[in-house]
């Protein structure tokens, strides 16, 4: 039976299905991909190497407030992921004064998002809380893009144009971020992949390799779930994306989280990080 789990689903469903088979087998599951925050609480055998939505919109939230954004309307598709961004963002922008005119959720089967743009800007908000997508036009109403750091996705941010500049969105991972080990990383992966470039799904994955491969180290090869999830609890490595550890208590990541502005460097556009929350726990967990 193998030791670990991989799961490329970011909305968890397929991680909420296979937990109680971990639970039941004994085995690690290890999440590389999804940000839902209550999935290490399905089994004591999962571990989490991604993100947790919580992180990057509770601190968006409060960004947003100390910096003039106070009122605007909440797009988010409408599954999981999305209603999570959307519900962890309110709480902390109307607990420090915020107004937000309307929660929109779109299908998210619907690739038309005409009608939901217009009912944005019919409402004339600072700001628009965006999961899922960028559009045209916004910026030409004078409503600013915020969100967490999927909305300008590092392989696909060249591709949506230079509408996007001045983006603001909060997350764990640019592959812009300055250091040393992320340089090597992010070419590496392009020499590797014919020129595509790291984001946060692939860190995701090399994390979560990389706590295998160390938690094997201490166990001598062992392969028994128990002494495998108990070595991944409290390790703490270098990351592409910074220092990263896993929290002993909830096995879920423990990271920085980083406000970024989408910029134009050398001609590709870049999420350019300008200032850094050291070492953000799961918010919703920290509360129970």
């Amino acid at each position: 039976m193998p030791f670990a789990y991989y799961c490329s689903s970011p909305s968890g469903t397929r991680d909420f299905a296979v937990s109680p088979l971990a639970t039941e087998a004994k085995v690690p599951q290890i999440v590389m991909a999804a940000g839902t925050s209550s999935i290490t609480e399905r089994s004591p055998y999962v571990v989490r190497t991604s993100f947790i939505l919580a992180q990057s919109c509770t601190i968006m939230a409060d960004w947003a407030l100390k910096n003039g954004i106070n009122k605007v309307v909440s797009m988010v598709s409408d599954f999981a992921p999305g209603i999570d961004a959307e519900n962890f963002f309110k709480e902390i922008f109307l607990k420090g004064g915020g107004e937000i005119f309307e929660f929109i959720r779109t299908p998210f089967a619907n690739p038309d998002f005409a009608p939901f743009l217009q009912r944005a800007r019919d409402a004339k908000p600072d700001a628009v809380f965006v999961r899922q997508f960028l559009e045209r036009g916004l910026d030409k109403a004078g409503i600013k893009i915020i969100g967490p750091g999927d909305v300008t996705d590092d392989d696909i941010l060249n591709g949506t144009g230079d509408h996007v500049i001045g983006t603001v969105t909060a997350h764990f991972y640019s592959a812009y971020h300055p250091s040393p080990m992320n340089k090597d990383y992010v070419a590496a992966m392009r020499k590797a992949n014919n020129g595509l470039r790291a984001n946060y799904m692939s860190v995701g994955g090399y994390d979560g390799l990389h706590l295998v491969y160390e938690a094997l180290k201490k166990t001598n090869g062992a392969i028994g779930g128990d002494a495998l999830v108990a070595a991944m609890k409290g390790m703490a490595w270098e990351s592409p994306c910074g220092p990263i550890s896993i929290d002993p208590e909830t096995r879920d990541i423990i990271q920085n989280v980083y406000m970024r502005r989408v910029e134009k460097v050398e001609g590709e556009l870049y999420s350019v990080e300008f200032a850094t929350f050291p070492n953000v726990k799961d918010p919703d967990k920290a509360k129970k």
